[in-house]
């Protein structure tokens, strides 16, 4: 397996560059994060992903190692091949890619030409504990669950007599509207939804 080339940019498109290694150009598939972070570069390291099929040998190349470990998991998804993955990483950076999956995000998702409801939400389930364990990335609900400010805010409202799970319900919904929210202006806007 190929995990990096190292070489002058021989020729770059926004799918692809030609790097010269030794006087051998090799044809490597990019995303477009890649080729704006490419620009005029003259020698470039590429980290790489080599898929070989029946009828070509195929390099995928990547500016950082977060993006080929994204790509490797994305591929890695029933329905998501080298091609879409590309895609989905053009359309979003890799830190964003992380965010939409830990906070299940399925509209973004869909939102990317050739994957699907089913598709996203497949990425999503399969995905979703690799992503929070391995990059310590921070879903939105976990971060809200995490909040004193919900803690004492359902506290106050339970102790106010609404019932608990729809207090919890309102209180997570409010947060993730604006996680920045004081107690006091949470349990304000709590009261009016009820």
């Amino acid at each position: 397996m190929i995990s990096f080339i190292k070489g002058r940019v021989f020729e770059i498109t926004p799918t692809y560059v030609v790097l010269d290694n030794h006087d051998i150009g090799y044809h490597i598939a990019i995303s477009l994060n890649t080729y704006s972070r490419i620009n005029a570069a003259n020698n470039i390291l590429l980290y790489t992903v080599q898929i070989i099929r029946e009828d070509a040998h195929l390099l995928y190349g990547f500016y950082e190692p977060l993006e080929r470990d994204i790509f490797k998991l994305l591929i890695s998804v029933s329905g998501i091949g080298a091609n879409t993955a590309l895609l989905i990483l053009s359309a979003m950076t890799p830190e964003e890619i992380q965010q939409v999956i830990a906070n299940e995000d399925v509209n973004a998702l869909k939102q990317i030409k050739g994957i699907g409801a089913k598709t996203a939400q497949r990425a999503i389930i399969e995905l979703k504990d690799k992503i929070l364990k391995t990059y310590a990335v921070e879903s939105a609900h976990q971060a809200i669950n995490d909040s004193p400010v919900k803690d004492e805010a359902v506290s106050a409202l339970i102790a106010l007599g609404f019932p608990k799970k729809r207090v919890e319900k309102i209180v997570v919904d409010i947060l993730k509207e604006n996680k920045q929210l004081s107690l006091e202006k949470t349990i304000k806007e709590a009261l009016k939804r009820f």
